[in-house]
């Protein structure tokens, strides 16, 4: 058991002590439940790995899906990543990452997180827009 673990036991353990007159009403099944919900939270992990625990990963924004920019680039999500394939359709391939800052909810702080990890070489032209 590591330290954590301990005070977070230990605390749990006392709350439920200082509880007055419900301290008294508190049986070593309750203690007991209490001490092993507190061991369980310290030691539940996300199943999925955090962005910033993974290796750089490359994407690049001109060819790339949603979901693949989602998955590479730390501080976009689904909503973010499908916002650069719409402005990607509209106005064309990315020459720079810094183009990013264009796409709205993208500043230049998030470009910089993710530098290393975006390419942007090839791409597809605009979309047109004009009716024939």
């Amino acid at each position: 058991m590591n330290r954590a673990t301990a005070m977070l036991q230990t605390v749990a353990l006392s709350l439920l002590l200082i509880g007055g007159a419900q301290a008294t009403k508190a049986t070593s099944a309750n203690k007991a439940a209490v001490v092993a919900s507190a061991s369980t939270a310290s030691h539940s992990k996300s199943t999925k790995a955090p962005k910033q625990a993974k290796a750089a990963q490359k994407v690049n924004i001109n060819t790339a899906d949603a979901a693949a920019i989602d998955e590479a680039l730390l501080n976009i999500g689904p909503s973010k990543a499908a916002a650069i394939v719409a402005y990607r359709k509209q106005h064309g391939a990315f020459h720079s990452a810094d183009e990013l800052a264009s796409v709205k909810g993208i500043g230049l702080k998030t470009i910089e997180k993710n530098r290393d990890r975006i390419v942007y070489s090839g791409g597809v032209a605009a979309a047109s827009t004009s009716k024939r």
